[in-house]
């Protein structure tokens, strides 16, 4: 493709790095910033910034904040002795728009899967096993995708678990196998958190 301004061929080869953003969506995105006012577009690109350099991870379940702990965390109102184990912090979303959950969460960030040489020790599951330890926990509800990978995940976590004294729920399988989390429709998702089910290594 050629390009009349290589200041715009550079801001289409930036918006392509996007995922799912191809070379024609990525230039009809410029084209669009071009057509703005420019104090939108510094709006734009402030917010971008902005949410790259200053957003953080809770120090307590590891999804992202603006703060040091999140405001889900942080609410006394939620359940403090019912954490539900998730993927990632898209499934924190799709949860929380359920209605449906009111204890806490710990995000894992990722699955356990050798394919492509993610272990234990890079997830968070260290500090899920510290703060059970403490004693305050009386369920975990383990929320991962109804993959091998989730499965593996699964029984990896409830062996970590198996000399606690706290009751250990996976979600109902109204979710299809293999579907990931954030994916699940909110009636369904709702619902498997609901109707959830002692968690059994055999499956």
């Amino acid at each position: 493709m050629n390009y009349s301004s290589k200041l715009l061929e550079n801001a289409v080869n930036e918006l392509a790095r996007l995922p799912g953003i191809g070379r024609k969506t990525a230039l009809r995105l410029a084209l669009h910033l071009i057509r703005q006012e420019a104090q939108n577009v510094e709006s734009f690109s402030k917010a971008i910034l902005a949410m790259r350099n200053e957003i953080k991870r809770c120090n307590t379940c590891h999804n992202i904040s603006d703060n040091e702990v999140c405001d889900i965390c942080s609410n006394q109102k939620r359940d403090q002795s019912l954490v539900c184990v998730v993927q990632d912090i898209r499934d924190v979303m799709a949860i929380e728009n359920t209605n449906q959950y009111t204890g806490l969460y710990h995000v894992l960030g990722g699955i356990i899967s050798p394919i492509d040489g993610i272990g234990p020790d890079d997830l968070k599951i260290e500090s899920l096993i510290n703060k059970v330890a403490e004693g305050y926990i009386k369920e975990v509800i383990l929320a991962l995708p109804t993959t091998i990978e989730g499965d593996t995940t699964n029984f990896y976590l409830s062996r970590k678990l198996s000399d606690y004294s706290l009751a250990l729920s996976t979600i109902a399988r109204g979710i299809a196998i293999g579907d990931d989390i954030e994916f699940t429709d909110e009636i369904t998702l709702g619902r498997s958190i609901i109707n959830r089910v002692p968690f059994s290594e055999k499956g």
